[in-house]
């Protein structure tokens, strides 16, 4: 029942909204042209699998003890300092790298906006609207800005800085600087030290195309904090930030810091993941500059720069006409820009050149910015790509807005194109494109090309290593970005949609056949501005000894989408469900996040689309859908497939290059299945476009799985009611006939536990979480097979039978109605969470001709009710489920992090396998009846509790629960019950004395990874010998008063001050380990979480170079014993721990998931201390926490030296290793354009 991945390809994925950490890598590629998962931040799909649409990037974060020993002052001097400037700037020679170029607002930019309104009287297909709201200019001086008001939330608003120069813009000398600059301007701000304490978060990243600084902030200051004095406006602060970095001091003091910091990241994102990206990266951009210009740079060079290096980087890029700052919030628009104009128009361009360091430079950047504006899509297209060009797979007779892209439709001649091209660089004389060999590039054997036929071109190329454990397929199509600005672009786009949508919906049930070939495969076309072109790709993995077979049927299935197209159903269903989808975000109106919402406009302006609100885009939608018709969506089926089906002998091809990298383990020899080489992956290629395909057949798809007369024949038989609602943390019964705020909490008369919550700020989406206590622990306690609950709950998902209906009827009804569903099992329950649209949805034609579904929420009911009732178990989604868990534990044997983590946590836990990774044999001896035994044991209706949270009319849902699932009958699954079982959870094992443990892996590539753990209580303050955290420190504190007795009493009391406990751990990780000691790039602190079984753990992971593996380890142990004695926890540190918690419970409180994840366990007895208190008062417990509380709960975890288990894990190389003279970046260059490895 993989509902997630077939119904989430159908998502706009028009916005983002990922929490990272501390310079941590984050999604990057999205667009509106694109269909891609709408599970944001992909990375909830536990198998890593949901990742095209993402990018590596370098994040900076503020997760630091900052010093306020150095606030600026001055704010009032701003106009005249401007004035002065502007004088001054007169007399300052020319920017030497500063040229003409297109204004980076693209279609926002004022004069080409008004060109484009100006032009629907007389266009041939009407321009699209603009969002109506949106404001954008540019300053005397050449800055662009862009600004969105936006009320959700109310009272913040967020400003990014966007500076176009990134990695590919480095000199030779250079590589590495934009992102170390980035660190340094970051980090080195004192006015960004001042939003610390505001509720404020600030970022930075770096990408192949340009840097970016961000802060989200309230529009007002708290009234406590630091500065006193007061609520101040925060606009004008977060500007003065972002300014700073553009006037960056660059103190040699933070230089080292910042290069301490770069160093340690290089070793950390060095995975096996990582370097497969490079590989995927170097081959698929061969013919520019991004294959040899990645981010993180050249260890060499960054060990030797110096504060010239650095400012000159710096001053030659962080110019006024060369960064756009995008405002999006709750503010005044006349009040923004005039803001903006006092912040930042003093910079000008001849001030930052006269400050530039190194004379030697000015006349190699000058030449790269002449080449840069001479013949590149930088230019070209859109100012916020790399300068590069690409090898464009183009069908002939596709329009393209670039001019020389143009030129080549029209002669149907690449080579006219590319000698154009090459002209242009030779006249400027210059490689632009890296195309010559240089000192510093890695030891290269250039790529070869093939003919699979006359004029048919791919480009392969292999990559093995020791540490792979599956074979991964990638092939790719370079294509320009077609800017969506008129009806008919709009129109190619959504029948790119519908086609992208039925391809991977055919390849998910096809590929979960009873013996797939393949472990998983996507196939998806996106813009990608960091690339400066659309990507189409096909990204597979398989059993190495089953690559080829994998390849055969992943081809075949996009050559017969290419020729024969979608099917009249398959039409009807995706343009359906991408009008429900467009319905839904104009629901949402102002309600879409701020976060969200610049996302979405900065990728729109990046690519040149037009910038729409959602309501207009809704409207659009509807308008082009009505009149869509199957040829215009088959011509573009024939069109994203073309360089395939064009690869087939005698059948018209793409003009351009076709690139084929395939990944694999390196072992096998040539006669093995699982050998591949470049030779044998083409032939197989070609063996894939020799296959005869034949169109697919319409399925049956049911509009509902259980019928009006089913429905009235169970409510005759087992006739539901309400009772009362029971908790157990002191809160009185609720009613059973009342609805109630913030969530109604009631139980059926079969025993099923129900809580409901309305929240309008996702429109017409809801969350449904079930949730059945139990878990691997129940695997001991009641006495099944180890790992058959877990293997179980994998094979429910991989299944979805139900009673009469195929596995493919109901996934198709799943799809039809955007349901998103993903179950499993943790260490103490079985957990069903779906995601759905509370509206009308399955609904046929358009306007007032739309035929009605059922709503998504009768849907989810409808399926949970067959779960319970009706589900089908099957030997292949076992076996699907095996091969999942099979490859997970054989690949954490070859992480690094999955190995050393998987060996302290059997230290801390005696070997108990609950919390351990399911081995091999294990997995093998478990039968179907033994998963089906155990799942099936857990979903009696007495041990369910069913949480709802969404855009809903409460009474209605409460309405269809009653229908739906009360009247399953209350002995449902009674024959699965084991009898005399033990009910009680157990405890987590008491610790042992600590201990040290130390680990190596083999490795080409020297990384470390050292971690601390020791004994915690867990989520509710319960330790493992059944004492809490409230009972201990009360029993330490003799001398408090009976209001903290009457705090310290409250449910929540412990789970507060773990979780500030955990943020005030983090900050001084990250303040000691990282920004005193300069030894690694980032540490953290967690908590195991268990919410029923008592007890649990910390855990301290901190990355570092072998070298400083263990000096990391000590100053981690370090920072937690000055924790305890030497320098407690402070008020400073107390209230800014206050601020993030609570900002971060704010935020959350407006996702339908958090809500459903919050109200589950409200009702269960197994969580005594989680009821309704536990959310009513969490503000006002966290509020009244004290240093003291947090001091005395310090001491119920397992943190003296002798308590302490502590582990290194470091790579060696394997004996007899022998570098492969293969392309291959930097070891820890690249930045994953995401894809199937990637997680």
């Amino acid at each position: 029942m993989k509902f997630q991945v077939a119904a989430g390809i159908l998502a706009t994925a028009l916005f983002t909204g990922d929490n990272v950490h501390a310079f941590s890598f984050v999604p990057g590629r999205s667009s509106i042209i694109a269909v891609t998962p709408s599970n944001k931040g992909i990375n909830n799909n536990k198998n890593g699998r949901n990742t095209r649409s993402s990018s590596l990037v370098m994040k900076d974060d503020n997760n630091a003890k900052f010093s306020f020993a150095n606030l600026f002052t001055g704010e009032g001097a701003a106009s005249a300092a401007a004035t002065r400037a502007l004088r001054s700037s007169a007399t300052l020679e020319p920017h030497p790298s500063q040229r003409d170029h297109i204004n980076p607002l693209n279609a926002l930019y004022p004069p080409n906006k008004k060109s484009i309104e100006e032009s629907a009287a007389s266009s041939s297909t009407p321009p699209l609207p603009f969002h109506p709201a949106v404001q954008s200019g540019v300053l005397s001086n050449g800055f662009s800005y862009v600004f969105l008001p936006n009320r959700s939330p109310p009272n913040r608003f967020e400003a990014h800085l966007q500076v176009f120069s990134g990695s590919s813009d480095e000199l030779e000398p250079q590589q590495g600087i934009a992102h170390l600059t980035e660190h340094v301007a970051y980090m080195g701000s004192r006015k960004r030290e001042r939003l610390f304490g505001t509720g404020s978060q600030t970022n930075a990243y770096t990408d192949f195309h340009h840097t970016v600084f961000y802060a989200a902030c309230p529009t007002v200051s708290p009234n406590t904090g630091t500065f006193g004095g007061g609520p101040q406006p925060m606009l004008p602060m977060a500007l003065d930030a972002l300014c700073d970095v553009m006037e960056a001091r660059c103190d040699p003091s933070r230089i080292e810091k910042e290069r301490q910091a770069v160093l340690s990241e290089m070793t950390m994102v060095n995975t096996i993941e990582y370097r497969v990206e490079c590989q995927i990266l170097s081959t698929l951009h061969r013919e520019n500059r991004l294959a040899k210009r990645f981010p993180i740079g050249k260890e060499s060079l960054i060990q030797k720069w110096n504060r010239d290096d650095v400012k000159t980087w710096h001053r030659t890029h962080y110019r006024p006409d060369n960064v756009l700052l995008y405002v999006v919030g709750d503010l005044d628009p006349e009040y923004v820009q005039q803001t903006i104009e006092d912040k930042f128009g003093h910079l000008t361009a001849e001030k930052q050149g006269s400050e530039i360091a190194l004379e030697e430079l000015k006349p190699q950047a000058s030449d790269l910015a002449d080449a840069v504006v001479g013949g590149t899509l930088k230019q070209r297209q859109s100012w916020h790509y790399p300068p590069v060009r690409h090898d464009f797979c183009v069908v002939e007779g596709v329009k393209d807005l670039l001019d020389d892209q143009t030129e080549f439709l029209e002669t149907g001649d690449l080579e006219v194109v590319e000698k154009k091209n090459d002209e242009d660089d030779a006249g400027s004389n210059y490689d632009i494109h890296l195309q010559k060999p240089y000192s510093l590039d890695d030891k290269v054997e250039f790529l070869k090309e093939a003919e699979l036929s006359p004029g048919k071109v791919i480009r392969p190329h292999i990559f093995k290593h020791e540490l792979l454990q599956n074979f991964s397929f990638h092939l790719f199509a370079k294509r320009p970005v077609e800017p969506i600005k008129d009806m008919a672009s709009f129109r190619r786009s959504l029948a790119r949609r519908v086609c992208l949508a039925a391809l991977q919906i055919r390849l998910n049930v096809g590929g979960r056949s009873d013996d797939p070939a393949f472990t998983f495969v996507e196939f998806n076309q996106l813009d990608s501005a960091r690339e400066g072109c659309a990507v189409c790709s096909l990204d597979m993995t398989a059993d190495p000894p089953r690559w080829r077979e994998a390849v055969l049927k992943s081809v075949a299935e996009i050559r017969k989408l290419g020729i024969h197209g979608v099917t009249p159903g398959e039409m009807e269903r995706y343009a359906s469900a991408l009008l429900t989808d467009a319905e839904q975000l104009a629901a949402q109106g102002d309600m879409i996040s701020h976060g969200d919402q610049l996302s979405y406009l900065m990728e729109t302006v990046a690519n040149g689309h037009t910038f729409m609100s959602a309501e207009q885009s809704y409207v659009i939608t509807e308008q082009a859908l009505s009149t869509l018709t199957l040829e215009e969506v088959n011509r573009s089926a024939a069109e994203l497939c073309s360089h395939i089906t064009g690869l087939n002998d005698g059948e018209l091809t793409s003009a351009g290059k076709v690139v084929a990298v395939a990944c694999a383990p390196k072992g096998p020899e040539s006669g093995d299945d699982s050998f591949v080489d470049e030779d044998k992956l083409c032939q197989a290629i070609r063996d894939a476009c020799s296959i005869e395909v034949e169109p697919v057949e319409d399925v049956v798809v049911p509009h509902t799985l259980v019928t009006p007369d089913e429905l009235e024949e169970a409510m005759k038989a087992n006739p539901p009611s309400w009772e009362e609602g029971q908790f157990s943390d002191g809160t009185p019964n609720t009613p059973a006939d009342r609805i109630t705020r913030p969530f109604t909490l009631r139980r059926l008369s079969n025993g099923i536990r129900v809580g409901i919550n309305q929240n309008p700020a996702e429109s017409q989406r809801g969350h449904l979480r079930l949730v059945a206590p139990g878990g691997r622990d129940a695997e001991r306690r009641l006495g099944f097979k180890s790992g058959s609950l877990a293997v179980g709950a994998r094979a429910m998902q991989e299944g979805g039978s139900f009673g009469s209906f195929s596995r493919e009827q109901v996934e198709l009804f799943a799809v039809d109605h955007l349901i998103m569903v993903e179950i499993t099992c943790t260490e103490e329950s079985l957990v069903m969470d779906f995601v759905f649209p509370t509206t009308n949805v399955g609904n046929s034609g358009y306007g007032e001709n739309m035929k009605l579904g059922i709503t998504g929420t009768e849907s989810v009911l409808q399926i949970v009710r067959e779960i319970l009732i009706d589900f089908n178990w099957e030997e292949d989604a076992l076996g699907r489920s095996k091969s999942s868990y099979r490859t997970a534990h054989e690949s954490l044997g070859k992480s690094l992090e999955g190995k050393s983590t998987e060996m302290i946590m059997d230290a801390v836990t005696s070997g108990d396998d609950r919390f351990l990774s399911i081995d091999v044999d294990t997995v093998n001896a478990v039968t179907l009846e033994d998963a089906k035994n155990a799942v099936m044991s857990q979903l009696r209706p007495k041990d369910i509790e069913i949480s709802v949270s969404g855009d809903i009319v409460v009474g209605e849902v409460m309405e269809q629960i009653r229908q739906y699932l009360g009247t399953v009958p209350a002995d449902t699954n009674a024959e699965y019950e084991v009898k005399d079982a033990i009910m009680e959870f157990d405890s987590v094992p008491k610790l042992a004395p600590g201990k040290h443990l130390d680990l190596e892996l083999e490795d080409s590539d020297p990384r470390a990874v050292a971690y601390v753990a020791g004994a915690s209580p867990n989520q509710w303050g319960f330790l493992a010998d059944g004492t809490s955290v409230a009972q201990r420190v009360s029993e330490a504190d003799k001398r408090a008063s009976d209001y903290d007795k009457q705090r310290r009493a409250h449910p929540l009391f412990g789970n507060a001050a773990l979780s500030l406990i955990s943020e005030i751990a983090n900050r001084r990780l990250f303040s000691t380990v990282r920004e005193r000691k300069q030894l690694t790039y980032d540490a953290n602190f967690s908590l195991t979480g268990f919410e029923r079984m008592k007890g649990g753990s910390f855990l301290v992971t901190v990355t570092a170079s072998k070298e400083k593996a263990q000096k990391a380890l000590d100053a981690c142990k370090e920072t937690l014993e000055a924790l305890r004695k030497s320098n407690p926890i402070s008020v400073d540190n107390l209230e800014s721990a206050k601020r993030v918690v609570l900002n971060r419970h704010e935020g959350e409180l407006r996702t339908s998931q958090y809500w459903a994840t919050i109200m589950s366990g409200i009702q269960e007895e197994s969580i005594p201390l989680k009821g309704p208190l536990s959310v009513t008062d969490f503000h006002v417990v966290i509020e009244a926490m004290t240093t003291t509380d947090l001091q005395l709960a310090l001491d119920c975890m397992g943190l003296d030296e002798s308590e302490l288990y502590t582990c290194i894990g470091k790579t060696v190389q394997p004996v007899g290793l022998v570098v492969d003279d293969i392309v291959k970046a930097s070891p820890m260059a690249g930045m994953g354009r995401g894809g199937a490895l990637m997680g």
